[in-house]
C-alpha cells in the first residue's frame, strides 16, 4: 500500500485519537465531577488537577500526553514521508483540539503536543518540556509556560533540524496551541491570570 494511502488514512487515525478526552474519561470513571462545569471548563490536565484532584490529572496528563507520544513514535519509525509523519502529529493535537466526540470543543493541546513531539524528536521534546517546567517554576502559570514553550518550538526546531518541513510543522502546531490561549494572554496582560496553584 503506497504512502499516499497510508498516508491520509494515518492521519485520520491519528485524529481520532486525538479526540479522546481523557480528562473526561478518567473524571468519569473515577466518580470525579465534570470538569466541564468548574474552573476554566478546559478538559486539559491543570483544570481537572484543580477539579477533580491529584489522580484524574494524572491519569489526565498520561493520557494526553500519551496519545501524542504515540503518534509521533509510530510515524517517526520511517514508514512514511516526513510530510506524512509531521502531518499525522499535527493531526493527534488537531483532534484534542477539535475533538469530534464533544462537538469539536476540546482542550488547548500543550501535552498532547509535547508527547507528539517526544515521540518523533526526543531531544527536542525533552528541551521543550524543560522550557514549560522553568516557566511556570518562575512565573508560576501554566498558561505561560505554554505560551512560551509552543511560541520557542519553530526556532529550536528550524536549529534542530534545519528541515522546512519541520519549521512549517512547527509554525501551525505553535500558532494553533497559542491561539487556544488567546484568553489567557489576555488575561495575563491584564494581571488577572490565575496562578498553577489555582487554574489555568
Amino acid at each position: 500500500m503506497s504512502s499516499e494511502i497510508i498516508g491520509p488514512l494515518f492521519c485520520l487515525g491519528a485524529f481520532l485519537l486525538g479526540s479522546i478526552p481523557f480528562g473526561l474519561v478518567f473524571s468519569h470513571l473515577l466518580g470525579a465531577p465534570d470538569p466541564r462545569e468548574a474552573g476554566s471548563r478546559n478538559i486539559g490536565f491543570t483544570n481537572v488537577l484543580r477539579v477533580c484532584g491529584k489522580k484524574v490529572g494524572i491519569l489526565t496528563l498520561a493520557g494526553d500526553l500519551g496519545k501524542g507520544w504515540l503518534v509521533g513514535w509510530i510515524a517517526g519509525l520511517g514508514f512514511l514521508p516526513n510530510l506524512w509523519a509531521l502531518a499525522a502529529v499535527l493531526s493527534v493535537v488537531l483532534g484534542h483540539l477539535f475533538p469530534i466526540f464533544l462537538k469539536f470543543h476540546g482542550g488547548k493541546g500543550v501535552a498532547t503536543g509535547l508527547g507528539g513531539i517526544l515521540g518523533i524528536h526526543f531531544p527536542m521534546g525533552c528541551i521543550l518540556v524543560g522550557i514549560w517546567a522553568a516557566t511556570v517554576g518562575i512565573w508560576k502559570y501554566s498558561s505561560g509556560g505554554a505560551i512560551m514553550t509552543f511560541a520557542s518550538l519553530p526556532l529550536i526546531g528550524w536549529f534542530m533540524t534545519y528541515d522546512l518541513q519541520f519549521l512549517i510543522f512547527s509554525l501551525l502546531l505553535g500558532s494553533f496551541v497559542i491561539g487556544k490561549h488567546k484568553g489567557n494572554i489576555v488575561r495575563l496582560l491584564n494581571g488577572t491570570e490565575p496562578s498553577i496553584r489555582r487554574s489555568s
